[in-house]
């Protein structure tokens, strides 16, 4: 590229600002006519408050979308669902060759089969040393410690400069499955010079340093040692090593294990099948537990964050698969409550303990530790790669300023990057450019709609007021016939109406149409308000509520 001054620029689309919808882009070239990578395609999770019956949430890619005849990859960091999520629902759009490290490529491929694409646009990748080309980009994937195996940053060499990005990381020397973190590999990447280091910056508030994963099979085998019922132990069903730490401590101790979930049993198929396991203690069906005696079994259940269709909420509020908690026997989170999850999983715990169970969650922080870097750990990844700048990513916005405060406070560099914050990484810094309208998609159902599209705003309306039907007919010669049918929908009733509030409404709109002008019962916009406004008068007189109101004219013709 010639003629016009080329520039690196770095723009997070979801990630940043929250924790996430990762998607992160980086372009090389000429304002306005760069070539593209995508990293990372990742979703988040619906709740009932803010997006009611919504089954997955995205980022909006209409940015990168509309420039993808520029994209020359998209690569994924990890396997996690908030990283992977939205690739097979994403990908008609962008149309790119996907690169991602064989496990992750397994999981992204079952992602692209779900969806009905070809699995061979994703293409597995060998770590660093080795580089995938795809145009101005060099990227190769570093390995680092996480809590899903073969996890990685991605080094990405441009003519501009090196950049480096995270990924979800920690600094775990003996993480049990998968690669240990290696400060010499990232003291070498650092002696080679590093523009800007784009980095996790979930745990910048925790003032202690990261624990390994090999911290926690002593206390998880005592603890299982010592209960006299069943155990069931939930985490999250990627943790692969914790997973087998709970296994084998149930083997020790002389437990059956069965494995109940969906995700859980995917991972431990893939994580078989790519060889990054080697070793798991045998599992019995669960039909088999059955016919074994409760102090004989673990089972490893789906459902750390209170999921209410996954293993552990069933199991919580009655039978999974014919298995029943009962009475003195205990219940392992060996997991950390997600921000946001938090009503989910105490719906649980009171469950369990309404049955008697013993709960052992992860508030003593003795069952469980973090897959991201504490802000030590941060601390040393800046010291090893030595960046002339750091830009915070994956956390929320608070996250992100603490993160800058802290590079600021080590003499270096940071820009504050949340999303639609298109940086430039040049020789003098990385300001913020430009501002790039970000949003968000919604999987609600099989169908994806847009965050403005209106659906869950009016979802939300109708499950905060009710909802009330009125339908009408207006006959040929242009009047009401029959007065008004009326129904409502999750709306109380007041005891003082002699016909209820929907006899209220009927008696009101007949009289109410009885005087209306021909104009407007000639209007369908003009009658519909009317009606709606008549409805909003009775029933907030009626129970202090205006609910929805939809109005159904019918018109006869002559």
């Amino acid at each position: 590229m010639t003629g016009e001054a080329n520039r690196l620029i770095y723009l997070p689309l979801g990630g940043a600002g929250e924790i996430g919808m990762n998607m992160y882009v980086y372009g090389y070239g000429p304002a306005g006519r760069e070539r593209f990578i995508l990293v990372d395609v990742g979703v988040t999770f619906g709740d009932m408050e803010s997006s009611p019956g919504i089954d997955l949430i995205m980022a909006d890619p209409a940015w990168i979308q509309a420039r993808a005849d520029r994209i020359d990859g998209i690569f994924i960091t990890h396997g996690h669902e908030d990283h992977v999520g939205a690739l097979g629902l994403l990908w008609p759009r962008l149309k790119a060759k996907v690169y991602a490290r064989r496990f992750t490529a397994a999981l992204a491929q079952e992602k692209m089969e779900r969806a009905g694409h070809d699995v061979m646009e994703v293409r597995q990748a060998d770590p660093w040393p080795h580089a995938v080309e795809a145009g101005p980009f060099r990227v190769s994937f570093v390995p680092v410690s996480h809590s899903i195996p073969e996890s990685s940053s991605l080094l990405i060499e441009t003519p501009a400069g090196r950049v480096l990005h995270t990924g979800d990381f920690k600094v775990d020397p003996d993480p049990i499955v998968g690669e240990a973190f290696d400060p010499e590999t990232f003291r070498a990447i650092g002696d080679g010079g590093i523009r800007a280091l784009i980095c996790d910056s979930t745990n910048v508030f925790n003032d202690y340093p990261g624990r390994s994963e090999s911290s926690l099979p002593e206390a998880i085998r005592s603890l299982i040692q010592s209960a006299e019922g069943m155990v069931v132990a939930t985490t999250f069903a990627s943790n692969v090593a914790r997973l087998r730490t709970l296994a084998e401590a149930g083997r020790a101790a002389g437990r059956k294990i069965v494995v109940v979930g969906r995700a859980m049993n995917t991972m431990l198929r893939i994580a078989k099948a790519t060889e990054v396991l080697d070793s798991f203690p045998p599992t019995i069906d669960p039909s088999d537990a059955l016919d074994l005696p409760r102090s004989q079994l673990l089972v490893l259940a789906t459902g750390s964050q209170g999921e209410r269709r996954a293993a552990s909420a069933q199991l919580a509020s009655g039978k999974y698969m014919g298995m029943e908690l009962k009475e003195g026997d205990l219940f392992l989170f060996s997991s950390k409550t997600i921000p946001g999850n938090e009503v989910a999983v105490a719906r649980i715990l009171n469950q369990l303990s309404r049955k008697g169970v013993e709960v052992v969650d992860d508030s003593s922080s003795r069952y469980h530790v973090s897959g991201h870097p504490n802000r030590p750990d941060l601390i040393a990844m800046h010291d090893l790669v030595r960046p002339d700048i750091v830009v915070p990513m994956h956390g929320e916005h608070r996250h992100l300023s603490a993160h800058a405060a802290l590079a600021n406070e080590r003499g270096r560099q940071a820009t504050i990057a949340p999303n639609g914050s298109l940086v430039e990484l040049s020789q003098d810094g990385a300001p913020v450019v430009d501002t790039i309208e970000t949003g968000r998609l919604y999987l609600d159902g099989s169908e994806i709609i847009g965050a403005l599209d209106g659906v869950v705003r009016e979802r939300i309306r109708m499950a905060l007021r009710g909802v009330l039907v009125v339908s009408i007919i207006i006959d040929e010669k242009g009047r009401p016939l029959g007065g008004a049918w009326a129904e409502g929908l999750g709306l109380p009733e007041d005891s003082r109406l002699r016909d209820g509030l929907e006899g209220a409404l009927e008696s009101e709109l007949e009289a109410v149409l009885g005087r209306t002008k021909r104009n407007v019962l000639d209007d369908d916009d003009a009658l519909e308000e009317l009606v709606q406004r008549t409805c909003s008068r009775v029933c907030n007189q009626a129970i202090g509520k205006k609910p929805v109101c939809k109005v159904m004219i019918s018109r006869l013709e002559e």
